[in-house]
């Protein structure tokens, strides 16, 4: 039989077998909110999985937003856009990067492996990764960057990106780096300079880091996902991972601030008490709405359960041996976002060109799930904040990255809050930079 050939007889047995496969709950909604239903955990012999074909997005296409708000592409032609940085003078850098084919070989065996492997190649997430970042500008503020420059080359799967005063720093899959930085600069030399390093190879199964000042501009806070869903590589390859690491700017000191968070990704913190808040994608396996991906604060030495028990006390008695001491002291997270959501970006609204009811507000970007039926996430959600504190109910602000047969037309990533007020969504799948704009008339936000 031909490679191609059994290629096809295995595509068409699994196929078949996702038939047998359990049904999540079809509410939009569930798994959403401070105190989430959180059903039985669900075990099967074969873990639901699914291959969405991938069609990208015809001409003249863009995702929907409210009444009141208008999406334009701001740029496209981009190679796998994941993440988003705008600098003080408006130009906006995007980080291209992908999960090379041997991270997926080393980490994800059995079926689940397969389907995620198989995934992973038709949205373009499985493949050399590009390894660049590119700087936008819209030099005439008409909302499209006429020019895109090649800011720097040669990195190692970069992903975040902050600046403190004339440095910029950039998340590599293995480490920090740096590179010095003028207002209006357009290339950086080299591949920067080493600040500090983070668990990589050789399984770096969640390999996107993510960096962030502090906002008095003293310290570096990277996230680390974990090199496994619940362990199962061996518990000697998570040590330093689900984590946020903090770096001490002044002293060079490194510690982790926060542990036992599976995958976090975006980080941000809440414009009026400061506090650092992130986004993570939550365990496989268990049930298509269980457990919920979350928004949560997060507490300095704070251990949020992974990968012992979900959601604070919930035990997952797959992981051997058992930690109760840990699990008595893990923090329940504060806002659900729905099972099997990929919840990845993060930013608050602090524009002004909103309405007041999307001030201070959370925007997230869902990149979407593989791994449950039916799909869930393809979606930017709003998360209304008061007080410092998640609100009911959140809204889809940006939907439409599904059509209407299920089919793949883009993926929301990384998310940004421009010197304008706008937002900007990175889509790797579509390649796009999208915008979205509120109208002088726009309503406020459906209460």
């Amino acid at each position: 039989m031909t490679k191609a050939a059994s290629f096809a007889a295995i595509s068409l047995t699994a196929l078949a077998l996702t038939a047998c496969m359990p049904k999540g709950s079809a509410d939009h909604w569930a798994g959403y909110g401070p105190s989430p239903a959180l059903p039985k955990p669900e075990h099967s012999l074969i873990p639901t999985v699914g291959i969405p074909k991938v069609v990208g997005w015809p001409q003249g296409a863009a995702p929907k937003a409210p009444s009141g708000f208008t999406v334009a592409r701001y740029a496209d032609g981009l190679d796998h856009p994941r993440w988003l940085y705008v600098l003080p003078n408006g130009d906006l850098l995007v980080s291209e990067s992908a999960s090379e084919p041997s991270d997926a070989d080393v980490s994800n065996k059995g079926i689940k492996g397969w389907f995620q492997k198989h995934f992973m190649k038709s949205v373009g997430s499985s493949k050399p990764s590009p390894n660049k970042i590119f700087l936008l500008r819209d030099a005439d503020g008409d909302g499209i960057a006429e020019s895109r420059m090649l800011f720097a080359q040669g990195l190692k799967q970069p992903f975040g990106m902050t600046l403190v005063g004339n440095t910029l720093y950039v998340a590599n899959s293995d480490g920090v780096v740096s590179f010095p930085y003028a207002t209006g600069q357009t290339s950086a030399a080299g591949t920067g300079q080493k600040v500090f390093d983070l668990p990589g190879g050789p399984i770096n199964h969640h390999w996107t880091k993510n960096v962030v000042a502090s906002p008095d501009g003293t310290k570096l806070y990277a996230t680390v996902g974990s090199n496994s869903d619940v362990g199962e590589n061996g518990l000697e390859n998570e040590t330093g991972r689900a984590a946020i690491w903090e770096y001490d700017l002044a002293s060079g000191r490194t510690r982790e601030f926060a542990t036992g968070i599976r995958n976090p990704n975006g980080i941000d913190f809440e414009p009026t008490t400061h506090v650092m808040w992130t986004v993570s994608n939550e365990r496989d396996e268990i049930g298509n709405d269980l457990p919920p991906d979350f928004l949560t604060s997060v507490r300095d030495g704070g251990f949020y359960g992974w990968p012992y028990s979900y959601w604070g006390p919930h035990v997952d008695e797959r992981v051997k041996p058992q930690r109760p001491d840990l699990v008595a002291k893990a923090i329940a997270p504060d806002f659900g976002l729905g099972a099997h959501t990929a919840s990845l970006g993060l930013t608050f609204y602090t524009g002004a060109a909103f309405p007041m009811a999307y001030r201070g507000g959370a925007f997230v970007g869902q990149h979407g799930s593989w791994n449950r039926k039916p799909l869930n996430g393809y979606q930017v959600v709003f998360v209304p904040f008061a007080n410092g504190r998640p609100q009911n109910a959140p809204e889809a602000f940006l939907t439409g990255f599904l059509d209407k047969d299920d089919k793949i037309q883009g993926r929301p990533v990384g998310v940004a809050v421009d010197r304008t007020g706008a937002l900007l969504v990175a889509d790797d799948v579509g390649g796009i930079v999208w915008r979205v704009t509120s109208t002088p008339a726009g309503p406020a936000r459906a209460k």
